[in-house]
């Protein structure tokens, strides 16, 4: 039973006991006054005789007159005061309030809460009743704050959607200009045709990627994250790595890959996870030096498995390293022309299979994102 029953029986058990007591005292004390004042007990007892005086002799002067007959109570026979109103009237009262009491208790936190609901549905996500809730210990008092963290939840997820919507406005208009300034420039020299249409190619796959990503970010926003299957995470590393010194051997940044022997296999989506460790490898390559080193390191410990990208690059401030993970965030200092989508992706990624990511500033230099994945 919840704390709410246990308020509600006991106010009905005060309730009761306080007119079955209030009752009690009213019949006992008009009894004793009454017998008090007629100067005769309460009960008569015929059944029982001891310890009773014997009643006095009659006298002959008290004898009734001869023509009138004499009418004696039975034994055990009582005095009918009447209908006891005024203890039925005080019961009823007392009823009646605590009634009213007990109905305006439970009935002002629910229209609070009616009141609430109605303000939410209507758009208003600033609305909280927990304070108005007062000293409250129950389940209608933790009812309220479950809404007002509700309401605060969805205040920030509108409020994300709406970020997000502006940030991919944004990043669309930049190609979306250029293609329109090629297609005018195409048109008013055509002798560079070709260079023009090599611009609008590229354009066009700007836009492509970023679309292709902002739907990856969304199925995994709402929790498609694709069937899973086991991972050889040895095997899946070793192409990221020989896919990025490819891709950094033109800047001159070398990576290393540091695995322990027999790392176990992981529960997720191949595609998706490959695609997120890829961003992150990237992402490094990107904010390291010409000469730098990527190193990428993994080890197994009891039920989790740790990944490590560390970089040689400038690092991130300490106000911003939970920024990073959220789209289209890339900072002050951005290079490799990305749309600040990688990071988020990944980070989606790794919570749907339930691991977690997070990132901090090398003792050295550079930026740390530590990755763990349940085993």
């Amino acid at each position: 039973m919840g704390r709410l029953f246990w308020k509600f029986f006991l106010f009905i058990w005060l309730a009761q006991m306080i007119g079955i007591i209030g009752v009690g005292t009213y019949f006992w004390f008009e009894r004793n006054q009454a017998s008090h004042f007629a100067g005769e007990p309460p009960f008569d007892h015929p059944a029982s005789d001891e310890g009773r005086p014997p009643p006095p002799p009659p006298r002959l002067d008290d004898a009734p007159p001869p023509d009138r007959p004499v009418h004696r109570p039975p034994p055990g026979h009582r005095r009918d005061r009447g209908m006891p109103m005024a203890p039925l009237l005080s019961g009823l009262l007392v009823s009646l309030l605590s009634a009213w009491a007990l109905a305006w208790y439970f009935a002002k936190p629910i229209r609070q809460l009616r009141h609430a609901f109605d303000a939410a549905a209507s758009g208003n996500l600033g609305m909280r009743i927990g304070a108005s809730m007062g000293g409250r210990r129950d389940e209608l008092a933790d009812l309220g704050r479950d809404f007002d963290h509700m309401t605060e939840r969805l205040g920030h997820l509108v409020d994300g959607q709406k970020r997000l919507l502006h940030d991919v406005s944004h990043e669309m208009r930049s190609p979306l200009a250029r293609l329109q300034a090629a297609i005018g420039l195409a048109r008013q020299q055509p002798e560079h045709f070709e260079e023009t249409l090599a611009r609008i190619e590229r354009e066009g796959e700007r836009l492509d990627s970023l679309v292709d990503e902002l739907l990856t970010l969304s199925r995994l926003q709402a929790g498609v994250a694709g069937d899973a299957e086991d991972v050889d995470l040895q095997e899946l590393l070793e192409g990221i790595v020989e896919d990025a010194r490819f891709e950094g051997a033109a800047r001159q940044v070398g990576v290393q890959l540091a695995l322990a022997a027999g790392l176990p296999t992981v529960r997720a989506n191949p595609a998706l996870l490959h695609r997120a460790i890829e961003n992150i490898v990237r992402n490094a390559l990107h904010h390291s030096p010409p000469g730098g080193v990527v190193r990428v390191t993994g080890e197994a410990t009891k039920n989790r498995l740790r990944l490590s990208i560390v970089d040689q690059g400038p690092g991130v401030p300490p106000e911003a390293l939970e920024k990073i993970f959220q789209p289209f965030y890339r900072g002050g200092k951005t290079s490799g022309g990305g749309y600040g989508l990688g990071l988020a992706i990944a980070d989606r990624v790794i919570a749907a299979v339930d691991g977690k990511i997070r990132a901090k500033n090398g003792a050295t230099g550079g930026l740390v994102v530590e990755i763990e994945l349940p085993l």
